[in-house]
């Protein structure tokens, strides 16, 4: 079997907007509003806005750098590029989680993009009239079949949830069918401005809203100062930053958001020309995500809950949970709003295409590696995804009592995997790459200068803070989280599928290395006596 051809992109804009799309997604417009409600405003924001200067930046430039090098010895796969990175097979393995992991996420990350698309569908329709918070709660529990394993399936295909969970899947495989150029970059050319258009329309709204419910302290100013001030509800400027909690929170929402750690960037990274200016390109990627997380996700959905909700409503115990705040309380907002039908009709219809602009990307790191590990075309690797992946999301669907299965997937894909994997591919960088290289291949084509103490900041700062913050985060979360696999079957089942997808991918690494050596890929690395001689 030859190898398939080589894919680019089109042009640097695409592959931004395309990072870009990676990142802008469900993370932004619910996950982060709704930390930002429940752990405290303005408390919340400092811990973030660190982390993305401490974790986001440095990592981003470090994982832009290390794709396009490994693109340039002819690899796209993770595993490919860290095995050009590291010059031993041990590199591989330890690239191999950045293709399983973004499968788990895609798995139940598709079934929250169908969410969104029946929600707007229902807006479409003027179909969404419930009233209270309650009865909106009540409702989302029956609709994703929260009571009950197995009551989504009870109406077969003729669920409004399997039938959008098909055309969410159709969407995501024709667009990753037609490739890097043809699919993700044409669709995110696209998508990415009207999906900021559809943002600023919402988030103008809300700012002409003022003061709807006529209660003092409920005001869109009351609402800024609630989110930006640390001290509003009455703590000292240390008190409010002294919750460790929330430094853990911030930071894997970084991780969340701008897609640290889950192998997108280095394999988009990875398409690019060997002198494509990465380093600017990382921060207009950052940048662009943050406008989107920051101006139009916080400022448009945490002065809404403010201004309809009160501040005594934004805690844990009152929302239950960050996905509550978007499918949850801000629909019955929607309720008292004028046109509020069109205003809820065009809110999840921006999730929609913030997720898929996200759950492309997902697809294209395992993607690229069994292209490259098995030798075959794009037909066949996502024939073979489709299966793996519509398996697991109907493994999720089924058991929906309490979100169990869901909410196992991404404890363990969407944050315990997340650290390990951007510690590791950060360590690779700055001590096993080597700084001074790994410097070297971030300023190659640079048209901006690179400050020095980024080397320090890769070196020594991001590794620091990921292994505190993820000691800290293991120490408050991993106990229950194995009291929960020895008690619960739904539990135990996740993980036997995570655990099998682990092994199986394992097995096609196992044959991707010995092909490479066969096919003689290997020796394009620097060290052609080095990796001769394994």
């Amino acid at each position: 079997m030859g190898m398939p051809k080589k894919e680019n992109w089109g042009s640097r804009l695409g592959v931004i907007l395309a990072v870009m799309g990676g990142a802008v997604g469900l993370g932004n417009f619910l996950r982060f509003p709704g930390l930002v409600a429940t752990c405290g405003g303005g408390a919340f924001m400092i811990p973030y806005l660190v982390a993305v200067l401490v974790l986001a930046v440095p990592i981003s430039w470090a994982e832009w750098a290390a794709g396009r090098y490994g693109g340039s010895k002819g690899f796209n796969s993770v595993p490919g590029i860290f095995y050009t990175l590291t010059k031993r097979p041990y590199g591989a393995w330890l690239g191999l989680l950045h293709t399983i992991i973004p499968i788990i996420i895609f798995i139940y990350y598709t079934l929250i993009e169908a969410f969104c698309l029946v929600y707007a569908c229902s807006y479409l329709m003027d179909s969404m009239h419930l009233g209270t918070p309650q009865a909106y709660l009540d409702s989302f529990n029956r609709f994703v079949g929260m009571d009950e394993n197995g009551a989504v399936f009870a109406e077969g295909l003729f669920s409004p949830l399997f039938a959008a969970l098909l055309v969410c899947y159709a969407v995501n495989f024709f667009l990753i069918y037609r490739g890097i150029s043809r699919g993700i970059e044409r669709f995110c050319l696209f998508a990415m401005p009207l999906l900021i258009v559809c943002g600023l329309v919402l988030m103008v709204r809300v700012i002409t809203l003022g003061n709807p419910m006529g209660i003092e302290g409920q005001s869109y100013r009351d609402s800024l100062n609630f989110m930006w001030n640390p001290t509003h509800s009455g703590q000292t400027f240390l008190e409010s930053l002294s919750n460790p909690e929330t430094w853990l929170l911030a930071a894997g929402q970084v991780f969340f958001s701008y897609s640290i750690g889950f192998g997108l960037i280095i394999t988009y990274a990875s398409y690019m020309k060997k002198d494509t200016d990465v380093a600017s390109s990382s921060l207009t990627a950052i940048a662009g995500n943050g406008f989107c997380e920051i101006i139009i996700g916080g400022m448009m959905v945490v002065p809404v809950a403010v201004m309809f909700l009160g501040h005594d409503a934004l805690n844990k115990e009152t929302l239950g949970s960050t996905f509550a705040l978007g499918f949850q309380a801000l629909p019955s907002v929607f309720d008292k709003m004028w046109f509020g039908q069109g205003i809820g009709f065009l809110f999840f219809f921006l999730l929609f295409l913030a997720a898929v602009t996200s759950s492309i990307s997902e697809l294209q790191p395992p993607i690229a590696f069994i292209q490259e590990g098995l030798g075959v075309g794009r037909n066949r690797s996502c024939l073979f995804l489709f299966l793996i992946t519509f398996t697991g999301t109907c493994l999720v669907m089924y058991y929906s009592k309490n979100l169990q299965a869901l909410d196992t997937f991404d404890f363990w894909a969407g944050n315990f995997f997340i650290f390990i994997m951007a510690t590791v591919q950060i360590l690779i960088f700055g001590w096993v790459f080597g700084i001074e290289r790994g410097m070297a291949e971030i300023r190659r084509g640079a048209k901006m200068q690179v400050p020095n103490f980024i080397a320090f900041v890769i070196k020594y700062v991001s590794p620091l803070y990921l292994i505190v913050i993820f000691g800290a985060w293991l120490s408050i979360n991993l106990p229950k989280r194995i009291a929960m696999i020895r008690s619960e079957s739904v539990v135990q089942l996740s993980c036997y599928f995570m655990f099998g997808l682990a092994v199986f991918f394992s097995l096609i690494l196992v044959y991707a290395l010995k092909r490479w050596r066969k096919t003689r890929r290997l020796v394009h690395l620097d060290d052609v006596e080095d990796v001769a001689g394994k």
